[in-house]
């Protein structure tokens, strides 16, 4: 069992940064692949990055490619989203998953734990 707790969600102006975190417990974070989802209202929930259980494979949505930087700290049971360059567009709930299989990240059925969501706000 993992729980997932997001953080560091806000109100931003365009063109500025957030960094988000996801703080896991359990002693097996370490063996899961991680991904940052998220979610407008009345839109469905959509993949923007993930990493392998070693951060050393990352994957990006087109939409956030080149302003988004994903990666984890497995000492800390933490994986962070920064988000530079931010959009009107970004503005959503952020979601990170876990997921055991490692495969296909940018699918959300292939997640097995889910957090709360954090939302991301982002004026123009």
């Amino acid at each position: 069992q993992v729980q997932l707790v997001e953080s560091g969600g806000g109100l931003v102006q365009a063109g500025g940064s957030l960094r988000l975190s996801c703080a896991a417990s359990g002693r097996t974070f370490s063996s899961y692949a991680m991904g940052w989802f998220r979610q407008a209202p009345g839109k469905e929930r959509e993949f923007v990055a993930a990493l392998s259980w070693s951060g050393g494979s990352t994957y990006y949505a087109d939409s956030v490619k080149g302003r988004f930087t994903i990666s984890r700290d497995n000492a800390k049971n933490t994986v962070y989203l920064q988000m530079n360059s931010l959009k009107p567009e970004d503005t959503a709930s952020y979601y990170c998953a876990a997921s055991g299989r490692g495969l296909r990240l940018w699918l959300l059925h292939e997640y097995d734990y889910w957090g709360q969501g954090t939302q991301v706000t982002v004026s123009s």
